[in-house]
This record gives C-alpha cells, sequence and structure tokens, in this order.
C-alpha cells in the first residue's frame, strides 16, 4: 500500500512539472530580463510552505553570482521591509496570491518603485494584478489525497526558481571558477580555487641533489624527506632530472654495486613539471596521465620552487 501510495505522488509531481514546461513562455523571459538587470539585490519573500521554498531559491540566486534575500513577510510588516532598497527585485511566492502578509507589502514595493515578479497558482489574484510579470505555477492537483497539504504546488514552484537560477547565471556566463568563489568550503571550491603553489613542499622540504653526488647521499635524501624521489640539479641549480623509488628498484635489479654510481647515471632526464600557479587539479590530471605521483615546480629559470605529491592533493580533497 505504501509503496503505490509512494508512487502515486511522484507520479502527480512528475506531472505537475511536466505541464509546467508549456507554460514557459515571454513572461519567463521578460522575468530573466529584469532580474537580469538588478542593479540591487533579489528579494524573495512568501509565506509557510512557499516561504520555505522561496529561501532555497534565494540560497539558489546568491550562490550562483545573483545577490539575494529572504525576507519574512510577517517580519517585513513589522520593520524588516527596511532592509530593502530602491535598486532591489522582489521575487514574490503565494500560491493563493491573497495571502495577507504578501499583499500587506505590496503598497511598500509600489512605492518603492520596485519590479515585482510573482509565482502564483492564481493568474487573476490580487498579487498577480500588482505584479509586474506573472509566473503561472499552477498545478491540477496536489499530491494528497485531500487535495490541500501544498505538496505539488511546492514542487512546481521550486523547480520555477530553479529555472530562473539557471537561465539566469547562462545569460551571466557564469562559470565553473565563479561558482568555487561562492563554495571555498566545498569540494567544488577547493579543486578550482586551490593552486600547486598552496600545497607544494618547500624550501629546506625539498628533496634534491647534486648530479655528482653517490648513491649514498641520494638515498638518504630521498629517505630524510619521505616523498619518494628527489630532484637532481646541475652546477647552476637548475633541473636536471629527477630519482624516485622506482628509479632505484631498477637499478637494483641490474646493478650488483649501486654504490659507485651518481645521481647523474641513474636519474630520469627531462621529468614531468609544473609550476606554482597551476590548478592542482591539472597536477592530478597530469599525474593520472602520466602514472606518477609527484611533479617538480619550476619557475622561468628551471630553478625549483617547490614539488607537489599525490599524498598532498589526497589531504585536500582535491582527487
Amino acid at each position: 500500500m505504501s509503496i503505490e501510495i509512494g508512487k502515486r505522488v511522484l507520479a502527480i509531481e512528475a506531472k505537475a512539472i511536466e505541464d509546467l514546461i508549456g507554460r514557459i513562455d515571454e513572461n519567463f523571459s521578460v522575468a530573466i530580463n529584469i532580474l537580469y538587470e538588478c542593479m540591487g539585490r533579489v528579494v524573495v519573500t512568501g509565506m509557510g510552505k512557499s516561504g520555505l521554498i522561496g529561501k532555497k531559491i534565494s540560497a539558489t540566486f546568491a550562490s550562483t553570482g545573483t545577490p539575494s534575500f529572504f525576507l519574512h513577510p510577517a517580519e517585513g510588516i513589522h520593520g524588516d521591509i527596511g532592509m530593502v532598497m530602491h535598486h532591489d527585485v522582489v521575487l514574490v511566492i503565494s500560491n493563493s496570491g491573497e495571502t495577507g502578509e504578501i499583499i500587506a507589502l505590496l503598497p511598500t514595493f509600489k512605492r518603492m518603485n520596485l519590479k515585482i515578479i510573482c509565482l502564483t497558482g492564481k493568474s487573476h489574484s490580487t498579487l498577480a494584478k500588482n505584479s509586474d510579470v506573472v509566473l503561472d505555477v499552477c498545478v491540477k492537483e496536489e499530491a494528497c489525497p485531500m487535495n490541500l497539504v501544498p505538496t505539488a504546488s511546492t514542487t512546481v514552484t521550486l523547480a520555477m526558481g530553479d529555472a530562473l537560477a539557471v537561465a539566469l547565471f547562462e545569460k551571466r556566463g557564469f562559470r565553473e571558477e565563479d561558482f568555487a568563489l561562492f563554495h571555498p568550503g566545498g569540494a567544488i571550491g577547493r579543486r578550482l580555487l586551490l593552486t600547486v603553489g598552496d600545497l607544494m613542499h618547500t624550501g629546506s622540504d625539498i628533496p634534491v641533489v647534486r648530479e655528482d653526488n653517490n648513491m649514498k647521499e641520494v638515498i638518504y635524501e630521498m629517505t630524510s624527506k619521505k616523498l619518494g624521489m628527489t630532484a637532481v640539479v646541475d652546477k647552476d641549480k637548475r633541473l636536471a632530472g629527477i630519482i624516485t623509488d622506482g628509479d632505484l628498484r631498477r637499478v637494483i635489479e641490474k646493478e650488483t654495486d649501486i654504490f659507485k654510481l651518481s645521481a647523474r647515471e641513474i636519474m630520469t632526464k627531462n621529468p614531468k613539471v609544473t609550476r606554482k600557479d597551476s590548478l592542482a587539479v591539472s597536477a592530478v590530471q597530469m599525474m593520472e596521465t602520466h602514472s606518477i605521483t609527484s611533479l617538480v615546480v619550476l619557475n622561468d629559470n628551471r630553478t625549483i620552487d617547490g614539488i607537489i605529491h599525490l599524498h598532498d592533493l589526497l589531504k585536500k580533497g582535491i582527487v
């Protein structure tokens, strides 16, 4: 029984969203243009369940490059409307279009000459008649058997809000990098904001030997710095090559006395390198492409700025 009820609810709500597609018309384009040209903030307001949906819509606007905040209408008519400024645009949500607290705010919005976009299920309501743009979010039926509890109507309103937000940020040319700026604490922010320079080992933590160093010195440097590799530099301190744990294993398999060898004789020349201003995610891609675990970070004169290791990227959640 419960399974059938769940399926029925989803079917009703899915149909309500499908019906909404046919109502994306010129009014939607006008609403996008108003939001795009807004010189202030998008003030979203709604009462009850509409208010909860409004908070999510406002948050989506704010996180995708459109300054926005939610105004609780009951608080608005008792002073919070003072947060609204003359260059703002108001997005009002009311299924009935007759919500008392919303209607009470309209005269102030009008006096401030604000553009009003409404999402309502009643296109001939008081709210609709006093709005600059009406977006019809009516539904044929709610998903509850009594046709009373806001279910399909709130789902449709949320979907319309998403449609507005996505159309708006595409019109703005909003990029992944912009999204990351508004989400510095999340995985996307870390992937798109952190650079190699933020994570690399520098100074005395860099494993480095000269070309003429013997294998005892090479092994000591690799062991003490614990990165599984060492850079090899020439007499001018420019990068000449690298030696990895893998290089050591391959030499041991071939040579009976590796301690007679110098760093120059076993190093890998022309290793893969990166720059400190490169995105950390690009370092991951290079490591994956070439099946390596570390990169030397070079500056313009091929001297070493640092070493970036796969473990550093793992710790920061880049991988």
